[in-house]
């Protein structure tokens, strides 16, 4: 059997999202994954795939893991209820208390399950602590893609087929720190939500102390300092936390991805008594936030387990060798590449940046608009294809197509990096010159037209 005829793809088409088939097909990317274990992935042929994308930093374990399948597993058998509204819950209060004790003096709870629902859920309690409506957040930030994170959302493209969205939301540069003093003076705020890096905007890391003069700025102008680490947190970046690096403790901590250890979602927002009393404190206001699958059993349960797991193996120091290991082997082995502007990152995320650079050659000098064109519309996306077709999973960060994300699961080995190292600096290896890049891709998109572009 086909990919093209397999029977996942043509339910797929039919019944979730034909646009995302079509795309695949056109890139001629089209794989379908049927078993995955640890760091790798197969596809319905067999072949063997190392995974650095995980999940788009939802596997810091891997793929199911035992310890949290085992942790589910003994929560089924339990037999406590799964989901409980009409009393203290105690899968729930062991989750609050792990969590609290992991990040003082961040030690109440509000649970859900997508980091995007628990982006909201810090929204909606920094309006009702503080009284304030207006929330300030940064361009090229990433927040989820409901009504309310949508308002937050640092990109054009997300964000306009659904205007206008909640109001008083306004944008500032990510990094700058005069732009948000100006924008505290300017109104009253309830809350600055910033993300530690920004993943999806291209892997960009602010300058150093960026984090603590926000959090300080915060302060002293009455907002809340809330810093979304749904993608950067539970050790991705080398620290448990991503604000560890700054000693930047926010406000609200929102936290989801990999807290439920890629089997279940699990997502939270983490915040002080004090604030989450003068939002939610009394009794006529304790049931104005929730949702019926937050804080249920089995999300728990997976939940705890990770937590345990990233302890017990010391995945968050891995995390920091490994994505040294990383970053300097990639600098390495791509230096004076004439179209790669930078490899940056922090942890196990990593961003490489494609485009024209000062070593481009003669068509980088006489058409720099071309060759930027090309690289965010495609070189990103080919790198990509190019990796898949060696036996590696990777993507380019979804608003930044030009930059190429290395995201692997928080228990990949030094073996393990190095191999991807060595791939992708001989792929791009092939590719110092533009004309070799658009012959290749020109000949590849000119075979999937022939085949109608079947996945």
């Amino acid at each position: 059997m086909t990919a093209r005829n397999h029977p996942v793809v043509e339910a797929y088409a039919a019944h979730v999202s034909p646009a995302f088939v079509k795309l695949l097909g056109a890139l001629g990317y089209g794989r379908v994954f049927v078993r995955a274990k640890g760091t790798r992935l197969w596809d319905h042929d067999g072949r063997e795939y190392l995974d650095l994308l995980a999940g788009f930093g939802s596997m810091n374990l891997g793929h199911n893991p035992e310890a949290v399948i085992e942790a589910v597993r003994a929560a089924l058998d339990d037999g406590a209820p799964s989901i409980l509204h009409v009393g203290p819950h105690g899968p729930a209060a062991d989750l609050a208390a792990d969590l609290a004790r992991l990040a003082p003096p961040l030690t109440r709870c509000l649970f859900s399950t997508s980091g995007g629902e628990a982006v909201e859920s810090a929204m909606k309690l920094a309006r009702a602590a503080t009284g304030r409506t207006a929330i300030v957040y940064a361009d090229g930030g990433f927040h989820g893609t409901g009504l309310g994170s949508l308002s937050v959302m640092g990109s054009r493209r997300m964000r306009a087929p659904f205007e206008p969205l909640v109001p008083d939301c306004h944008a500032v540069a990510f990094g700058d720190l005069d732009a948000l003093r100006k924008a505290l003076r300017k109104r009253p705020v309830a809350a600055v939500l910033l993300e530690p890096i920004q993943v999806e905007a291209g892997v960009v890391v602010p300058p150093a102390g960026y984090l603590a003069e926000a959090r300080a700025l915060c302060h002293a102008h009455g907002a809340l300092f809330v810093l979304d680490e749904v993608q950067t947190g539970l050790g991705r970046t080398g620290a448990l936390f991503a604000y560890q690096h700054d000693d930047a403790v926010p406000d609200v901590l929102v936290l989801g991805k990999a807290l439920g250890g890629s089997i279940l979602p699990v997502s939270c927002a983490l915040t002080t008594p004090a604030i989450h009393d003068r939002a939610y404190g009394r009794v006529d206001r304790f049931d104005l936030h929730g949702s019926t699958f937050s804080g249920y059993a089995l999300g728990c349960a997976a939940a705890r387990a990770t937590l345990r797991a990233i302890a017990d193996h010391g995945l968050v120091d891995a995390a920091r060798a490994r994505g040294e290991r990383l970053l300097l082997g990639l600098r390495s082995r791509l230096a004076g590449h004439p179209f790669v502007r930078g490899v940056r990152g922090r942890g196990l995320i990593v961003g490489i940046e494609l485009g024209p650079t000062a070593k481009g050659g003669v068509l980088s000098r006489l058409l720099p608009g071309v060759v930027a064109g090309v690289s965010r519309q495609v070189f990103g996306q080919w790198l990509a294809l190019r990796l898949l077709e060696a036996g590696f999973v990777a993507q380019p960060a979804s608003s930044q197509w030009n930059v190429l994300r290395i995201e692997p699961a928080l228990t990949v080995t030094d073996d393990e990096i190095d191999r991807a190292i060595d791939a992708i600096a001989t792929i791009l290896g092939e590719y110092r010159d533009l004309g070799a890049l658009l012959a290749d891709a020109g000949a590849r998109l000119g075979a999937q037209a022939i085949g109608g572009f079947g996945f």
